[in-house]
């Protein structure tokens, strides 16, 4: 029987980020016991960094899967820094199989600048920036394995080109996946930014210690149903990505 999979790269990489990424697989754990589905956590690199950064490798993911004997139907490929609400629909029923993904609406200045810098391998084709969606949640099916064989053809024939644009801070993967998402014409439906809210920081949706704000995050989860603690910046109160993941872990799935 095939099963709808929850799919999270998990790989520490050495560089010292989300080291609370296990209360992130826990609360997709219990989401997809309540919702028929099952988690997959990739901890293993299929190469070293040198060769193919992590964030490219997950688009072996079909590869993965087959390794792994597992008869997929959908796949959610999110991001190790998010939490899910216990209440979370359950989103697999209305992809319509499609391509799904959600707009991103952090950084515009910094959306531009990355847009701009890889047009250059798109030949010059202009992103629709209103189909933009943010890498860390991504629903695919089997007819989407053609087009990761593309991705990856991409990323092998212009990795040194795409290396040196990480290093400039443009991203890795998603600026480009949103290129190839839309010349190869990939059919994307985008879903509500409640299933992926990232840049909270720029919404006001988390305390760094403002007199006047309170420091309860029931604003936050009142407003969405999936955290993504991207982007946190330093703080006096050394609020960083593993706080927000830990504690919005244990205030939502106390008692589930």
């Amino acid at each position: 029987m095939k099963e709808n999979i929850v799919f999270i790269p998990a790989i520490d990489a050495g560089r010292g980020r989300h080291k609370a990424y296990h209360y992130s697989i826990k609360s997709w754990q219990k989401w997809s016991e309540k919702n028929n589905a099952k988690v997959l956590v990739w901890d293993e690199p299929l190469y070293t960094w040198d060769e193919m950064t992590i964030p490219w490798q997950r688009y072996h993911l079909f590869k993965i899967l087959e390794h792994n004997n597992i008869n997929y139907d959908q796949i959610l490929m999110v991001d190790s820094d998010t939490i899910v609400h216990p209440d979370t629909p359950n989103f697999f029923e209305h992809t319509e199989r499609k391509y799904v993904g959600v707009l991103d609406l952090g950084c515009w200045e910094w959306t531009g600048r990355s847009l701009r810098h890889y047009k250059e391998l798109f030949n010059g084709f202009k992103v629709d920036r209103g189909l933009y969606f943010n890498g860390g949640f991504q629903i695919v099916n089997e007819t989407h394995k053609e087009f990761f064989d593309e991705v990856l053809d991409f990323y092998s024939k212009n990795q040194d080109i795409l290396r040196k644009k990480q290093k400039k801070g443009l991203g890795t993967d998603q600026t480009p996946i949103n290129y190839l998402v839309q010349t190869k014409n990939i059919d994307l439906k985008i879903f509500p930014s409640t299933y992926n809210l990232h840049h909270m920081v720029s919404k006001n949706l988390l305390n760094f210690g403002q007199s006047w704000w309170g420091d309860s995050l029931e604003n936050l989860y009142d407003q969405a149903w999936v955290y993504h603690f991207n982007a946190m910046p330093a703080n006096d109160l050394n609020r960083d990505t593993d706080y927000f993941i830990k504690r919005s872990y244990e205030e939502l799935w106390k008692d589930k």
